[in-house]
């Protein structure tokens, strides 16, 4: 690439999570501008040309960059209520809080929740936003705002919810849209900001909430209008029991049936959870391609139950990570996904045979990017495709004795963010931000939680 500004990485560890799952004890890579140019082991190609900073990685594995399939930035500001709840439950507790959410609020969650993230080595990350009150002001625009800020690829989910209290749903009434204003909003919100390029920061999908809050004429028009658009599909699917249960007496059949028959079951489309999946789901999942978002935690965190992740890896599904909302996985981070989707699972029918740290680690990169449609760019440290990526510190206290560094990553503590590059950019150095203030977003999320919390209790703003 003549005329490139490179970054030269070097004496690292290297896991690329390509096709063959290569991995160099100690290798190199040349980022030249936004691409990866050279990956391998050693020492990096003598010669190189307009080399701008040189990285001694001794002592760090180099990774792709995390790629988060599930998230709802809003929570930020409502973590730690009704932390002993079940799904059903914990969303009649919450949604009349969030249906008092505003620009200001969003806008200072989706810092909160990118910010977080990014710190842990999440290098992409996909924001199913669903509540868009009255008179709430430019929502979308403060969720793609935030990321540009932070330096961060993004798919926004642009999500919505038509069925309240009055027709069934578990959303009260004034937190829904209507049809015909979901519709029409989430057009706008793709013509505005979706861009479908290679490099692209931003793009949208479209994301009806749940068959809970949804009608069935809003699944079968928002699929219609994304495939018009030319853009993905995502929705919760299949999280509990109750949700089962309710699909069966609403529409006379269970949830994946309920997709096929709404046009939600497709190599475009991914759904959140997918913990209560019989044999005939997976393989339907499989035989049509659609992926699925795995978010152990806050599987956990609202005794949702054990995806069967061997079993979906195994018919050949797509598989990522979630963080999931961060009132239901309070910590907010994606990397602590990877240790939880390998013990989580080990608790199932597979026991210590159900996933390994190499397979964990492919969840939250290639997995992930392969479930955002985006597996040909991102995902995966090989030459040409996006500089996305992460060195994390292995040579602390914390990992020092564990020989192989994957399972250092997977099973240890939380390890450290030395450099985490996005674009060819650096967002994290020495695991601080290095685009936006942390005290800053700190403090703003804090007082627009606390408005929140007074707004929602009836007390003046």
């Amino acid at each position: 690439m003549p005329g490139a500004r490179r970054i030269v990485i070097e004496n690292c560890a290297i896991a690329t999570v390509d096709a063959e799952d290569t991995e160099h004890r100690r290798g190199h890579l040349v980022v030249a501008d936004h691409l990866i140019e050279s990956v391998g082991a050693g020492d990096a190609p003598g010669g190189l040309e307009n080399v701008v900073r040189r990285v001694d990685a001794s002592g760090h594995l180099a990774t792709p960059g995390l790629v988060n399939t599930h998230h709802h930035f809003y929570q930020w500001i409502t973590r730690g209520l009704a932390t002993d709840h079940r799904l059903f439950d914990w969303l009649v507790a919450l949604y009349p809080t969030w249906a008092r959410i505003d620009e200001e609020m969003v806008g200072a969650a989706a810092r909160g929740s990118l910010a977080m993230m990014a710190r842990g080595g999440v290098t992409t990350a996909a924001d199913h936003h669903y509540v868009y009150p009255r008179g709430a002001g430019d929502l979308s625009g403060a969720i793609v705002g935030a990321a540009r800020e932070l330096g961060v690829r993004l798919t926004l989910a642009r999500g919505s919810m038509d069925r309240g209290t009055s027709l069934g749903g578990l959303p009260p009434d004034f937190a829904v849209e209507t049809l015909d204003g979901a519709l029409a909003a989430t057009e706008e919100t793709i013509a505005a900001h979706h861009d479908p390029s290679p490099g692209s920061m931003t793009r949208i999908a479209v994301a009806p909430c749940s068959p809970f809050s949804v009608s069935t004429e809003l699944m079968r028009q928002g699929a219609e209008l994304a495939r018009g658009a030319g853009v993905r599909l995502h929705t919760h699917g299949s999280e509990t029991a109750e949700e089962e249960r309710f699909c069966e007496e609403l529409f006379g059949m269970g949830p994946t049936d309920y997709f096929a028959s709404t046009g939600w079951l497709g190599p475009d489309v991914w759904l959140a959870h997918c913990v209560h999946l019989g044999d005939r789901d997976i393989a339907a999942y499989a035989r049509t391609g659609t992926g699925v978002a795995h978010c152990p935690s806050s599987n956990a965190r609202l005794g949702a139950g054990i995806a069967r992740v061997p079993d979906l890896l195994r018919a050949g599904v797509p598989v990522g990570l979630g963080v999931d909302g961060t009132a239901s996985n309070e910590s907010g981070e994606l990397h602590t996904e990877l240790r939880n989707a390998l013990l989580i699972n080990r608790l199932g029918a597979h026991r210590e045979a159900a996933l390994t740290a190499r397979q964990a680690l492919r969840l939250g990169t290639h997995g992930g990017a392969r479930v955002l449609g985006r597996a040909d760019h991102i995902g995966s440290l090989e030459p040409g495709k996006l500089a996305d990526l992460v060195l994390w510190r292995l040579d602390t206290l914390a990992h020092s004795t564990i020989a192989d560094p994957v399972a250092a990553l997977v099973l240890g503590a939380p390890a450290p963010v030395s450099l985490s590059l996005v674009h060819g950019r650096a967002v994290v150095e020495d695991g601080r931000l290095t685009t936006a203030d942390e005290a800053t977003i700190a403090r703003v999320a804090r007082g627009e939680a606390r408005r929140l919390a007074r707004i929602a209790a009836g007390d003046p703003p």
